[in-house]
């Protein structure tokens, strides 16, 4: 069986009527896991003994018509916490650590039946676009072996997109989620800030970091975001809000009469002009649909780069003072006293770009800088709030290019920081703003054949129109229908 080839609903409805089993899912999972991986390298860990035995308990108690979830394998970035299952963030600092709970998304799933097969590379701490950073390997593109899968959800998007499992669950801090989902041809969705639980997420910037899924297909998504959405007692930020059936709602699915806006912003030059021929396009297609598109403009875009790292950069500060070597993970060999400790864990146990987040964060928040920094960032994150909810007062949806480019090469940007920071430009605003958006494949380039991601934002907690606005374009479209060939083969 092909993941690639089939959905959560199809699956579900041969479970029920026993044409298969959640233990053949689960073989199948891991075959193609083990056909894949020397290629694309998107595991850290596998969940194999523990996956199979719960497929069997499945297949012995059966599956029910409401447990829609129930018996489908998925894997899960390596930044969420798995009772029992190593839990690394990619990142040597917690190499051999093994959480003692799950995190609140992971309950949810278990609850649902779903199946964990496994925990996908990242960029450490969730630091990087491209997955170059972890701690342990790169993951590679399924696309082309030779291009950076995205990041720092990059073992996430290349899983699904190598048909090694039907979803991934990812991190979106900046857009962890949207532009590796861009880079790989599948749909990324970043919900509203609060809509899913982040306790048991290994933080990074707690007011931005929040869960999604990675998928093949709009319904997919919609679907598993349905079974981790709501409001968790662990976490203070999760916001007390009914969750709709956003899958159920997609037969009634129109955008006749949608009002679009288009920023300026997301579609100038600076955009590269492959990608901005796939955005158009698809803009074109949507006006074909019936709905009427605006250009407008986001005027405070262009400091949203330079405030998220102040700001997401002093929240990591705070939050990676944990990793001491005292309490749990790496601890470095023949130390001479405690102030030695903690330097040389942490000199030894983080990467250079965690390193360097750390100062960065660290100098923002120090007494002498505070206000000319930190401060100044945060108020031009409610610059870039009010820019938005003024453009919502007259327009349903936010469209443009989910990222200014196709996925790069290795080594492209990796040595120079800035260059690799302002590939999160056009995904930024949208945490800065804690809004939901999606990236949704729209087409392929003409200049090297990559995929292209349109990103559809949203209004808080308005999941519903993005998911009908990204259905309907599925549905009229083939895009998502085209899968990678790992280096040349189907």
């Amino acid at each position: 069986m092909n993941f690639n080839e089939t959905n959560i609903t199809d699956l579900h409805n041969q479970l029920v009527n026993g044409e298969v089993s959640a233990t053949e899912l689960t073989k199948e999972s891991f075959k193609q896991i083990k056909n894949t991986e020397d290629d694309v390298q998107a595991f850290l860990t596998l969940n194999e003994e523990a996956a199979l035995k719960q497929a069997a308990a499945l297949d012995q108690s059966g599956i029910q018509d409401d447990q829609i979830l129930a018996g489908i394998p998925f894997a899960t970035k390596d930044m969420i916490s798995t009772k029992g299952l190593r839990t690394t963030a990619a990142s040597k600092i917690l190499k051999d650590f093994k959480p003692i709970y799950n995190a609140t998304v992971i309950e949810n799933l278990n609850h649902a039946g779903s199946i964990n097969v496994g925990k996908t590379n990242l960029d450490e701490f969730a630091m990087g676009s491209s997955t170059e950073n972890s701690g342990f390997k790169p993951t590679k593109n399924p696309w082309d072996l030779t291009r950076v899968p995205g990041g720092s959800s990059g073992g996430s998007a290349a899983a699904v997109a190598a048909g090694d499992v039907l979803a991934a669950l990812g991190t979106d801090t900046g857009g962890s989620i949207r532009q590796p989902a861009s880079f790989n041809g599948i749909v990324g969705m970043k919900p509203t800030y609060g809509r899913v639980s982040r306790w048991g997420v290994i933080a990074f910037a707690s007011s931005f970091d929040q869960v999604g899924w990675l998928t093949k297909n709009v319904k997919d998504n919609a679907l598993l975001m349905e079974a981790i959405s709501g409001v968790d007692h662990h976490d203070m930020t999760s916001a007390n809000r009914p969750v709709p059936h956003w899958a159920a709602n997609l037969d009634q699915a129109s955008v006749k009469g949608l009002k679009i806006a288009v920023p300026e912003e997301y579609v100038s030059d600076a955009i590269d002009e492959d990608v901005r021929e796939v955005v158009q396009a698809a803009l074109k297609h949507y006006e074909s649909l019936g709905a009427t598109i605006d250009t407008v403009s986001l005027p405070h875009t262009k400091y949203g780069v330079s405030a998220y790292y102040i700001l997401a950069s002093s929240e990591a500060s705070s939050n990676l003072q944990r990793y001491d070597g005292i309490r749990y993970g790496f601890r470095a060999d023949d130390v001479k006293n405690l102030e030695d400790v903690y330097v040389r864990t942490r000199t030894e146990g983080f990467g250079e770009e965690v390193k360097r987040r750390i100062m960065l964060g660290t100098f923002s928040l120090s007494a002498g800088f505070y206000d000319a920094y930190f401060n100044k960032a945060a108020k031009v994150r409610r610059l870039i709030a009010d820019d938005f909810n003024k453009v919502f007062e007259d327009y349903d949806v936010i469209m443009g290019a989910t990222d200014a480019s196709t996925a790069f090469p290795f080594g492209d940007k990796i040595t120079d920081p800035t260059k690799m920071y302002m590939n999160d430009v056009l995904t930024i605003p949208v945490n800065m703003a804690g809004l939901p958006a999606m990236s949704l494949p729209a087409g392929f380039s003409k200049k090297d054949g990559m995929p292209v991601g349109l990103q559809i934002i949203g209004k808080p907690f308005d999941e519903q129109t993005i998911y009908d606005a990204a259905y309907a374009f599925e549905q009229t479209t083939d895009f998502h229908k085209k899968n990678a060939k790992l280096g040349g083969q189907d």
